[in-house]
């Protein structure tokens, strides 16, 4: 049930990404995922989630000095995320991206959910997911240039 939980959890953020407004359409998004074969208590558990995300998120974040440390992974973290995905893990915090606690979700996140090695684009997926669940509107251009591979856009 969990993989499918986060399946439907990726199909939210990818609603959300493409602008159609989660809000105003949360019962027709329900009914899609109804319509795709999800239960209503899958699709329930995944509101849930983002929602804990969210106000756990809110209570989390504190006023601290961020100094910066290269991250060393231990050998479960190196057996759970491709080589590419590490390093994208690293470029994200080096480019001030990602702030410690953030990247350590990640990478928790990521050790719990991996049955086989996370590449680069489930990696980039749960960065999205994080990032989100920090603050939804103050990281779209992060979030669009992550999707896009356009790093350019962060400096312009």
């Amino acid at each position: 049930m969990r993989d499918r939980v986060l399946a439907i959890v990726n199909l939210i953020t990818q609603y959300i990404l493409e602008d159609q407004g989660l809000v105003a359409n949360e019962q027709e998004m329900v009914q899609e995922l109804l319509e795709f074969g999800f239960e209503a208590d899958e699709i329930d558990a995944a509101f849930t989630w983002m929602e804990t995300q969210t106000l756990h998120e809110e209570h989390a974040l504190s006023d601290r000095l961020d100094i910066p440390a290269q991250r060393i992974f231990t050998a479960q973290e190196n057996l759970a995320l491709t080589r590419e995905a590490r390093g994208f893990l690293i470029k994200l915090r080096s480019l001030g991206i990602l702030d410690q606690d953030t990247q350590e979700e990640i990478i928790e996140r990521a050790v719990d959910s991996a049955n086989e090695p996370m590449g680069l684009q489930d990696i980039k997926q749960l960065a999205v997911l994080s990032l989100f669940s920090r603050a939804q509107h103050q990281w779209r251009k992060e979030v669009d240039c992550i999707l896009d591979d356009d790093w350019s856009a962060l400096f312009h």
